[in-house]
């Protein structure tokens, strides 16, 4: 059973029927763009022998929606997606049961033919909502239902198989669809609050006293409003409120208003000043088989990658509202987790929890821990200065870059030994770094950013590692998932936060990842073996088989061979990299052409996963896809600008991503196992194209980068430290 069942055990939790006969499903996970409602509403459908269209998915709203903590770590379809399957099955069965009663026939003579339950041989039918009565809305989900043998004789099984489209689709393209950006409340303000760069901030008294002045003198502006750090304004209009956002912000790039201060980590030696830290050491892993060989043969290398913007193109966004009175709270926001966020936000007010409703509505969408809750909190503290109205804030751009979390900086080490017979015997993976987790709603105080920066502040938490139960942090994925006789991982956790870092699609993974899968490319050279061949002969245990398989369907999509092709151009290489998401997730094995010329320039991506069973094959697919072509930009271009004065790269100059004009085709391979449980597809492909990335630029050129991102600087810089070391 799956822990959203245990926590919400009733079908009314799950499932429910409309006025006008939909059957709604409810959901605790959200929808960011990557098309979960529609992957759940299959699930339903499928179920419950209904047309998708029959299915409305219900936004996820801490009014209405099971609590199902964070939409993180691929596990929406595994959580959500178990709870929903078993919820519908229950109900499908209780109908049954309840249509073999009023016909008094064994329950073995029902069937359900389109969301219709009949008797062979007799003419009445009868729905879901004829059927159902209110105390089986109330009845515990028997989740062995989702296996029940009766299920079979429904021959129109096939109905609700994943052919459907997306209904959102062809709004969003049209730009009919309705984010959040686009809501508009009945007798709403605009909003903003501004702040320093940095946690802690010393206020220059005389600046911010000219500044409350001059606001509070322009057209349409409602209130301004200090607090601590702190400054908020109210307008009645975007365009008034635009005109004071350009007077702030102009003013805050001649250094006004806040005087900062941040320890800045060096650029140039970030692995240096990770270790130099407090630290937090633990062992993820000590394995040693009962007949481990001797190594001959010793490699070590470091890698590591910086920090790392959400970068989002859309910008954050949320709504809020006090009734008059005060006493209860409702803001609409694109968080990831809206009760994790109802309770931060009411710590943050001194309130209970059920006097604070947070409604989903989807913003433009982000992977791990952005601006969402905390501009959530911005319109939340701004609407009490006008109870009863409702009031939207959305940050700008140097906001949006400038106060986000970022993803940690990490180093990683690797220690590996081949025996004589070309195999790895010993392998030691070391990880310095933050933690990957400062998300809201899992400390005693609210993990907001505004509430750090108040009169009286909150104290900024220390960021973690989530449990290796659920994947870890920065330690995910630093197992290697090859038969290796002795493995022994290290992670030391970062007890220095000087700029706020959190949660970014797949945490430690795709550093992890791309150390690993570099070295062995590198073993793989030093066995004079061809890479594929060397991964194949490393997986060749029980249970490793769905990992081969991945891998040779990837190697086969780009027609891989042992010989480099003679008829490609200068510059031109491949690489391939494999890893298991987590090591419990999806299978994913990446093939990457590409050219070096000025710059690294993609070719073409290819992508093999075994997600199990595929629930939505064109949504997994989309998912692979995006992933791929976001830890290209990581790889490629990403790295966050520090200064004593905050996050200096605030905008898209200093902060470039890969443009669409850099897109590579990419194919994508699913592996579909009916047989098998779901896995997440969102984050697997991560690191597998990190790393292959780095193997295909060393094919290329014949230079091993081991510090992302390979810029044409840092592949300068590489190919000039390789000189100067051959010399010396």
């Amino acid at each position: 059973m799956s822990e959203s069942l245990k926590a919400h055990p009733l079908l009314r939790q799950w499932l429910g029927l409309g006025a006008s006969g939909q059957v709604q499903a409810l959901s605790g996970k959200v929808d960011l763009g990557q098309g979960i409602s529609h992957a759940l509403r299959l699930i339903v459908a499928q179920e419950l022998r209904l047309s998708p269209s029959l299915i409305d998915m219900v936004p996820a709203s801490t009014q209405t929606s099971p609590d199902e903590a964070v939409t993180s770590g691929s596990l929406s379809v595994q959580h959500s997606g178990t709870a929903l399957r078993c919820a519908a099955a229950h109900w499908r069965e209780m109908c049954r049961l309840a249509m073999a009663q009023r016909c008094g026939v064994d329950v073995l003579a029902v069937r359900c033919v389109s969301g219709e339950f009949s008797v062979r041989g007799a003419t009445q039918t009868a729905s879901f909502a004829e059927l159902t009565s209110a105390e089986m809305w109330q009845s515990t989900i028997d989740t062995a239902q989702a296996q029940s043998p009766l299920a079979e004789q429904d021959i129109d099984a096939s109905l609700a198989k994943p052919t459907a489209l997306r209904p959102d689709v062809t709004s969003k393209v049209f730009g009919e669809f309705e984010y959040i950006h686009d809501r508009v409340l009945p007798n709403m303000c605009h909003g903003m609050v501004f702040r320093p760069g940095t946690h802690t901030a010393d206020v220059i008294a005389h600046d911010m006293q000219a500044l409350v002045h001059h606001v509070q003198a322009q057209s349409g502006v409602l209130r301004v409003h200090q607090d601590g750090l702190l400054l908020g304004v109210l307008t009645e209009t975007e365009y008034a409120l635009s005109k004071v956002v350009k007077h702030i912000e102009d003013g805050v790039a001649q250094g006004k208003f806040w005087r900062c201060h941040a320890e800045v980590p060096d650029a140039n030696d970030l692995p240096n000043w990770l270790k130099a830290q407090n630290l937090d050491t633990t062992v993820v892993a000590d394995i040693t088989s009962e007949a481990p060989t001797d190594a001959v043969q010793y490699l070590r290398a470091e890698f590591h990658r910086p920090y790392v913007q959400h970068a989002s193109i859309g910008l954050c966004c949320a709504l809020a509202q006090w009734t008059e009175d005060a006493q209860q709270l409702e803001v609409w926001s694109h968080s990831q987790g809206i009760y994790n966020l109802r309770r931060d936000i009411a710590l943050a007010f001194d309130m209970a929890p059920e006097q604070v409703q947070v409604s989903h509505a989807e913003g433009a969408g982000c992977y791990g821990h952005n601006g969402a809750d905390d501009v959530a909190f911005d319109a939340a503290w701004l609407a009490q200065l006008v109870p009863g109205r409702p009031v939207r804030v959305q940050w700008t751009r140097q906001a949006e870059l400038g106060h986000a979390p970022l993803a940690p900086a990490m180093a990683v080490e690797i220690n590996a030994g081949l025996n004589a017979e070309g195999h790895i015997a010993k392998w030691t993976q070391t990880v310095w770094g933050q933690g990957h987790g400062t998300r809201p709603g899992r400390g005693k105080t609210p993990a907001l950013l505004g509430t750090w920066q108040t009169a009286q502040p909150q104290p900024v938490p220390m960021a973690v590692n989530a449990a290796m139960a659920v994947g870890g942090g920065s330690e995910r994925n630093a197992q290697p998932p090859y038969d290796i006789a002795s493995i022994k991982v290290l992670n030391h956790r970062v007890l220095n936060m000087p700029f706020r870092v959190s949660a970014m699609r797949a945490l430690g993974a795709p550093t992890n990842v791309f150390a690993a899968e570099s070295v062995m490319d590198e073993l793989a050279l030093r066995a004079s073996q061809d890479p594929l061949a060397f991964r194949l002969a490393h997986l060749r245990s029980a249970g490793q088989a769905r990992a081969a398989a991945v891998l040779q369907k990837a190697a086969d999509m780009a027609g891989w061979t042992e010989t480099r092709p003679a008829d490609k151009p200068e510059g031109w290489g491949r690489g391939l990299a494999y890893a298991r998401y987590k090591n419990t997730g999806a299978y994913c094995a990446v093939v990457v052409e590409l050219v070096v010329e000025e710059k690294v320039k993609l070719h073409k991506l290819w992508t093999a996963v075994d997600v199990g069973h595929v629930v939505d094959a064109d949504g997994a697919a989309n998912q692979i896809e995006g992933g791929a072509l976001q830890a290209a930009s990581w790889a490629l271009c990403e790295s966050a600008q520090l200064s004593p004065q905050g996050v200096a790269s605030n905008n898209w100059d200093n902060y470039p991503i890969l443009k669409f004009s850099d897109m590579p085709a990419v194919e994508v391979a699913l592996m579909s196992q009916p047989q098998e449980p779901s896995l997440g597809a969102g984050e697997c492909s991560s690191g597998p194209t990190c790393a292959a990335i780095a193997n295909a630029i060393f094919d290329a050129i014949g230079v091993r980068m081991r510090a992302m991102p390979f810029t044409p600087e840092n592949l300068l810089k590489t190919i000039e430290a390789d000189h100067t070391s051959a010399q010396s």
